[in-house]
């Protein structure tokens, strides 16, 4: 393959492909990943951004890409064994330990997944140079378009990450020297694939959001019965004693599959009385609403909440799970068959965007454990849950309870100040004080909507327990969705784990700069953060907008690259004042600005919809002509991009300040990245370098 431009598609192709598989697989190894997604995101644009400035020197490294995925495979694998950190700033699922030897995984990950995408940069940087620059960028938008589209195939299917690893092997056949370079890709390619499927689960399930794993709790363990089995599930509908399955995320407890009709256990059985305790558990929110009619189950999954207001006596249930391979796995293995129940319509969707559709009118809403394991984007460190679990997504869910009616959110019961939190956060959407009941591992929050009625102070295991101080705990907003946080604030382990990658990522780039990158350099790094941050923004806006689906946020991401292809097309063919292309930036950022978000969720459909394919990404197409008209000029592409890259580095650190400051604050950092470039691209063309 020997025209740079297919080269260059070929390398920023692989580059973003590998980028959201090792997303995806990652996380099922080390599980703390699950919670620090944005550190993968920020090292393979340091690993990017080394290569494209060191693409002058050390060959071609793009020769040793195969042998270097094999040894980060193997290392990711044996970065498992640390144990998941903890934290009492933070809730964490599946979190155990704590110390500094708890976040070696973390910084382990950032040096593996750095390490791995420097000769991809490297090659992309010495291809630039073959090439008019913004010819060369436009290939690397088209590869990188590419990559985007193909792992969209991927997780339409619920393709494992192991056919993606096999997958990134074929196309660098593409880009290695022949011979016995080739030679050794094949083996390394053959051999990664091999270490992802051997790391993987028997029987193991990969969903757009999840890795998947399931086994029957009722079988003695060890036993190959503890798996479910195509004879075993072909009659699980009548089966007498039906098993109970446990589904885990990331290897932690997520859900069970189980039938809750006591009818079909044998009575004074230990699996009797098991089944017996969750169902009452499951129906005692029913129990609070004085009439079951409609039912809206947020957060459905195994379909458990479902079952319990069927054997209610509910005449229709309408079920949103965003995650699909959840409900299909119920059908599979759930011996209740709650989403084959004629009176239950299931809605694959996010919970607050179906909320932003239904005309409401049920006489209970439950949030059945919506408690997520993970991020919705690895560009974001909001859970997938996160626009759910604030203010704003409780005040929609009390919006659909009818007069009478009654609004549930049962949650696990962690620390104290979660309690608190959740109870201040409904009494603030509600208008009201929940009445809140303890349970063993449990908390349930009531509220009605007038007429009020008394409730009772307990029901089996669950009482009341008063009023919470939900005012000593900062509650989630659309502008701060962080459920899981118990303060406006950075942890300290994310400081202490995002100073030290922080410190390693300047010394790799400070030990590269043989390249001065100048006062130019600076533009680019400027420009690269502002976009990364800007980006960021536009996923979390219309995930708001449209629901926290991967659909939505692949959809943006394409959005974004055609933006961008779009603005690289424009400057090719028309030369634009730099002037022109800062003013169209800032007027683009202040519209956004001045228009609230909160404003925009209000509009219907239609406007929303107008607004995100209009608005949303008009700064980005200015901020793509700024990039390209200064990129046509530069002698040294390479050298920028590179620059670029490591800015955009920067930026995924920043975005970690949402944390203590919200979004709309970081919305200042972005436009002080903006400034700054102007202030380097200006001092630049006064012959300042």
């Amino acid at each position: 393959m020997t025209s740079p431009a297919v080269r260059i598609s070929v390398l920023s192709c692989v580059a973003l492909f590998l980028e959201l598989t090792l997303i995806r697989w990652i996380p099922s190894v080390v599980p703390a990943v699950a919670y620090f997604g944005n550190l993968l995101l920020v090292s393979s644009f340091l690993g990017l951004g080394l290569g494209s400035l060191n693409s002058r020197r050390f060959g071609r490294l793009v020769d040793w890409f195969p042998p270097l995925l094999l040894a980060a495979v193997a290392l990711l694998m044996l970065a498992g064994n640390f144990a998941f950190p903890a934290n009492d700033a933070e809730l964490r699922f599946g979190a155990t330990a704590s110390g500094w030897l708890a976040y070696g995984s973390l910084v382990a990950v950032f040096l593996f997944n750095t390490a791995l995408f420097v000769p991809l940069g490297h090659g992309l940087g010495a291809e630039f140079r073959r090439l008019p620059a913004l010819r060369a960028y436009a290939w690397d938008l088209t590869g990188s378009l590419a990559g985007t589209l193909i792992f969209a195939v991927f997780s339409w299917f619920s393709f494992s990450p192991a056919l993606g690893v096999a997958a990134v092997g074929i196309l660098t056949l593409g880009v290695v020297s022949r011979g016995s370079r080739q030679a050794v890709a094949v083996v390394s390619a053959v051999a990664a694939t091999a270490l992802v499927v051997l790391a993987s689960d028997r029987g193991a399930i990969w969903s757009p959001y999840h890795f998947i794993t399931v086994e029957d709790i009722t079988a003695a363990p060890g036993s190959a019965e503890r798996l479910p089995s195509v004879e075993r599930l072909a009659t699980i509908s009548t089966q007498r004693d039906p098993p109970v399955f446990s589904v885990r995320v990331n290897r932690n407890f997520f859900q069970e599959n189980i039938c809750l009709d006591i009818r079909r256990y044998t009575p004074g059985t230990e699996l009797y009385d098991y089944v017996q305790g969750k169902r009452a558990q499951y129906a005692f929110p029913l129990r609070l609403a004085d009439s079951l009619g409609r039912v809206l189950v947020l957060g459905a999954g195994g379909g458990t909440d479902v079952q319990a207001a069927l054997l209610a006596g509910a005449s229709a249930v309408d079920a949103v799970e965003i995650d699909p391979v959840l409900m299909k796995l119920s059908n599979r293995i759930n011996a209740g068959q709650p989403y084959r129940d004629p009176r239950v319509t299931v809605h694959v969707d996010d919970a607050r965007a179906f909320l932003a559709r239904t005309s409401g009118g049920y006489d209970a809403v439950i949030m059945g454990y919506l408690d997520s394991q993970g991020l919705f984007s690895s560009m974001a460190n909001v859970r997938l849950d996160g626009f759910m679990y604030t203010v704003e997504g409780l005040r929609s869910a009390f919006r659909a309870v009818k007069p009478g009616g009654v609004m549930v959110l049962s949650f696990f019961r962690g620390p104290d100040w979660l309690s608190d939190k959740l109870f201040g956060m409904v009494e603030r959407a509600c208008g009201a004080a929940p009445k809140a009941y303890f349970a063993p591992g449990q908390i349930t929050l009531c509220v009605q909507k007038p007429p009020l009625r008394d409730l009772p102070d307990s029901i089996g295991v669950h009482t009341s327990v008063g009023s919470l101080n939900g005012k000593r705990v900062d509650s989630a907003t659309d502008d701060w969705p962080y459920l899981y946080l118990k303060a406006m604030a950075i942890p300290p382990d994310y400081k202490a784990v995002i100073f030290s990658l922080v410190a390693l990522s300047v010394a790799a780039v400070w030990a590269s700069s043989g390249i001065a990158v100048g006062r130019d350099g600076l533009h680019f790094m400027s420009l690269g953060a502002g976009f990364l941050l800007l980006e960021t923004k536009s996923i979390a806006d219309c995930s708001l907008y449209f629901g926290a689906t991967w659909i939505v946020t692949t959809a943006v991401v394409a959005g974004v690259l055609l933006m961008v292809i779009a603005a690289n097309l424009t400057a090719m063919g028309l030369r634009l004042p730099v002037v022109a292309s800062y003013v169209g930036l800032f007027v683009a950022l202040g519209l956004i600005w001045f228009v609230p978000r909160d404003v925009v969720l209000g509009w219907s459909a239609g406007s929303r919809l107008a607004w995100t394919v209009i608005a949303v990404p008009l700064p980005l197409f200015f901020a793509g002509l700024i990039f390209s008209s200064g990129f046509a000029d530069s002698p040294r592409p390479d050298v920028m991009l590179g620059a670029n890259l490591v800015g955009a580095m920067l930026g995924g650190f920043a975005e970690y300040l949402s944390m203590a400051v919200g979004s709309e604050r970081l919305f200042l950092a972005i436009i002080g990245c903006y400034l700054a470039s102007a202030a380097f691209r200006w001092r630049t063309s006064r012959g300042n370098p």
